[in-house]
């Protein structure tokens, strides 16, 4: 089990297969994939981006390693840490 606000490997590959629009956001403490159609729900209201798709796979290219995922993944772990306190 993970820490609430801990992004794993697995956010990240999820937000990379992910379409357009999907960002991993905090929503009451929870990290999650959350796609452009659930953004606009009363489910997801509220939550706080931490990054979007688009960006995410501009940082990390085409065919990312996975050590490049893991590494991405501690990143966004901290920056999300500082987004949600």
């Amino acid at each position: 089990m993970t820490e609430p606000q801990t992004i794993t490997a697995d956010h990240v590959r999820s937000l990379l297969d992910a379409g357009p629009g999907a960002t991993i956001g905090l929503i009451e403490g929870r990290v999650e994939v959350i796609s452009a159609e659930q953004a606009d729900t009363d489910a997801y209201l509220g939550a706080l981006t931490v990054i979007a798709q688009d960006d995410l796979a501009d940082e990390l290219g085409e065919d990312p390693t996975d050590e490049q995922i893991s590494a991405e993944a501690e990143a966004l772990t901290t920056q999300a840490q500082q987004i949600g306190g």
